[in-house]
């Protein structure tokens, strides 16, 4: 059976033992001790894995096993399919080891087992002992032979206990080959233990072999993973367990403090694209409940739900490009995942900084729009909610369909559309014509004449202060990936408005400063011209919505004035300087934990366009891009935001800012449930539109000369005389 080493936390939150005792590790077994093995033909008994099973007529021979390609002490014959090996080693006081340590190396999947009771696995599928002719469902190379770590399996005193004795305890490995006449096949074994004394007992460690780091506490949450000592795959989940110590705000966690904050069954799996090939790996997990059903939790008191992420910021070396991104969109009123950093341990191995994080799905509390069943194929039901996204593929993104039109001039590559959620699996063919139809309506919209129109041009499908606000952010980071890869939009439902909203904001680790292509590490420049700058004919290219928007003059002047209004406030160099000073103060420690462990700092991690010898370097660098990127922008933004005076004001029961020699008038005094009308004087309707705030701009560059009233409908006030001079 699995030894599921953290169950009994779920009864007891029993206390891990202190691991400042360790003093030293020593090699108990090693790949060339003299070992039992069999190279099965046929079933064998069970009981070969047990202390008390005799070995009779197994063979006897150094380790390591294989076909003699050069790594293998004991050849054995290219038929074998599989090799069972067993060993006895002796230990002397059991209070004197902190932590034990199994490496394997092998070709294509093993099974490990201490005393009977298995203890690793990785490449062979279902529970209990495989039969003696099954093949490793992996292809996995040894590491060894290549001056690579072999994979490494880290215990601790708990999970020890009741799995070995003192005196006479038996380690058993079976490796499997992937295919039959397979042209190689490894097993070498090495087990370790840590000592809490001086003394030399055994024997040394490998040259190769590295001490794992031990944490024993954090400012951050510690979040411990155990998959059973199962490598996790991309895809499908794997079960396992995940226990996360959390004493509050400011205060320390220790790994011997209880499961606090949450203990329970996940599932988790590798996620990413280009980020999968980094060594530090990302994580998708989904909380499940002892019937292995999706179980929603809350997690430092965030809304509950049962989807989330552990991100691994390795090519993002001050560790919260995403953090200060999400926060940012949230001070600014639109959802973005919530995020806490935290300290995570894999399988007794300690892995380094992480991001806890939400999924981006539709659920109260994330993206509060209303869930759309596959039977939602009629009237307002079959309106929303939606997400929809332009992504990569790579992470097995599936197409939904393809815009009629192509990306920003002068690219003329096409512009894919994903469906997130829900996922093309899972929608009706009616709702998929009706969103695609909606989206394809939009941008035919965009591409007309009339696009700025506030009846018929994209206003009427699309929410303008959305799409203002992921433009300031995406140009703010100067996002590389920004609009054309990660770029998420929603529609709600008809009866919420019905309209497409821009977000939520997803992945910028390559922003702010750390891409080295496509001038994504200058601090100049629109990211909305990226097509000019990174000319291209395919896929991932930048979409022309925003473009296109910005022709409209009164889009542009809002952009203007968003961006001064944010500029006071949650977007201030005061504001963003101090964010990430906390930041940096609160990860001084675990930062030094996370480059022991993946050691980069001075080091080119693609794309980084800058390389800091030291973590403060790091943040350093982020915030003096900043402060030459939000001064760029600054002199550089688009449109014109009018301020207009007290003196020039006329006073009314609506009171109106005239400005007869530019194109934009202002109507103060308003409240967002007001709808304004323009008629001219032959009450011929205009213009219409909602209140957004308590002042309004009208763009009057259209209108003719003459006499225009506004109206302010389901209010008091009385319509008055709008004098328009060109």
């Amino acid at each position: 059976m699995k030894f599921p080493f953290l169950l009994f936390v779920l009864l007891s939150f029993f206390k891990l033992q202190t691991y400042a005792q360790l003093d030293h590790w020593e090699t108990i077994v090693k790949d060339n001790s003299s070992w039992y093995y069999q190279v099965p033909s046929a079933a064998s008994s069970p009981e070969w894995i047990s202390p008390s099973f005799t070995v009779n007529s197994w063979l006897q021979g150094p380790g390591g096993f294989g076909f003699g390609d050069g790594d293998d002490n004991t050849v054995l014959p290219t038929s074998a399919v599989s090799v069972y090996t067993r060993i006895e080693f002796n230990i002397a006081n059991l209070n004197e080891i902190v932590a034990l340590a199994l490496h394997f190396d092998y070709d294509d999947g093993f099974v490990a087992y201490l005393n009977g009771t298995e203890v690793a696995r990785n490449g062979l599928s279902g529970t209990g002992q495989p039969t003696y002719n099954q093949l490793a469902s992996i292809s996995h190379e040894a590491k060894l032979y290549q001056n690579q770590q072999p994979d490494q399996f880290i215990f601790f005193p708990n999970q020890l206990a009741g799995l070995l004795v003192n005196g006479t305890n038996v380690f058993c490995v079976e490796v499997h080959n992937q295919q039959v006449n397979s042209s190689d096949l490894t097993c070498r074994s090495f087990l370790s233990i840590g000592k809490n004394n001086p003394n030399v007992t055994y024997g040394p460690i490998p040259t190769w072999f590295t001490p794992p780091f031990i944490l024993a506490s954090s400012n951050l949450p510690i979040v411990v993973l155990d998959t059973y000592n199962v490598d996790i795959p991309d895809e499908p989940k794997i079960d396992g367990t995940m226990g996360i110590i959390y004493n509050g705000e400011n205060q320390i966690n220790h790994l011997t403090d209880p499961f606090n904050e949450f203990y329970g069954q996940i599932a988790i799996e590798k996620r990413g694209s280009s980020s999968n090939s980094f060594p530090m790996k990302s994580y998708g997990l989904e909380t499940r409940g002892p019937d292995s059903v999706n179980y929603n939790v809350s997690l430092f008191d965030w809304p509950s739900d049962n989807d989330w992420i552990l991100y691994a910021p390795y090519t993002d070396k001050a560790m919260i490009r995403n953090v200060l991104t999400y926060d940012l969109g949230r001070q600014m009123g639109q959802w973005a995942p919530r995020t806490k950093l935290c300290e995570v341990i894999l399988n007794g191995s300690y892995i380094g900084v992480y991001v806890l994080m939400e999924r981006i799905k539709i659920n109260p509390g994330r993206v509060d729009v209303d869930p759309l069943l596959y039977s939602d194929t009629l009237d307002n039901q079959l309106t929303g909610g939606y997400i929809i996204k332009v992504d990569k593929t790579t992470a097995g993104g599936i197409i939904a369909w393809t815009s009629p039109y192509t990306a920003q001039a002068p690219s003329s590559g096409p512009i894919y559309y994903q469906l997130h959620d829900p996922e093309i699996e899972e929608v009706h063919p009616d709702q998929l014509n009706y969103i695609e139809s909606y989206v394809d309506n939009w941008e035919t919209v965009l591409k007309s004449t009339t696009f700025a129109n506030p009846q018929i041009g994209y206003r009427a499908y699309s929410d303008e202060q959305s799409f203002i606000d992921f433009l300031l952010i995406n140009e703010l980071s100067k996002n590389v990936d920004g609009y054309r890869i990660s770029t998420f939009l929603h529609k709600r439902r008809f009866s919420e408005g019905g309209k497409i909203y821009a977000g939520p904001l997803w992945d910028f680790n390559l922003g702010w400063g750390n891409a080295n292509y496509c001038q994504g590490g200058q601090t100049s420049g629109w990211e909305i011209n990226f097509n000019s700058v990174c000319q291209g004919n395919g896929a991932n290219m930048n979409p022309f919505w925003l473009n296109r928007m910005l022709q409209d003059t009164l889009f542009a002047n809002n952009v203007r004035c968003r961006w001064s209004d944010l500029r006071t406030s949650i977007l201030s160099d005061s504001n963003l300087m101090d964010y990430i000073d906390s930041m940096a103060t609160m990860l001084a420690e675990p930062a030094v934990r996370n480059f022991n462990r993946w050691p980069i700092l001075g080091v080119y991690v693609w794309p980084n366009n800058y390389v800091g010898n030291t973590y403060q370097e790091e943040i350093n660098y982020m915030k003096n891009w900043i402060l030459a990127r939000t001064a760029w922008m600054d002199a550089n933004m688009f449109g014109t935001c009018y301020s207009v005076g007290m003196d020039e004001k006329i006073e009314s029961k609506l009171r109106l800012f005239p400005n007869p020699s530019g194109s934009v008038v202002y109507l103060e005094g308003l409240n967002l449930s007001d709808q304004i009308e323009i008629r001219n004087e032959l009450g011929q309707l205009i213009t219409q539109f909602n209140a957004q705030d308590e002042i309004n701009a009208i763009d009057v560059s259209s209108f003719s000369n003459g006499l225009y009233f506004v109206r302010v409908k389901d209010s008091v006030q009385e319509p008055i005389k709008l004098i328009i001079l060109h």
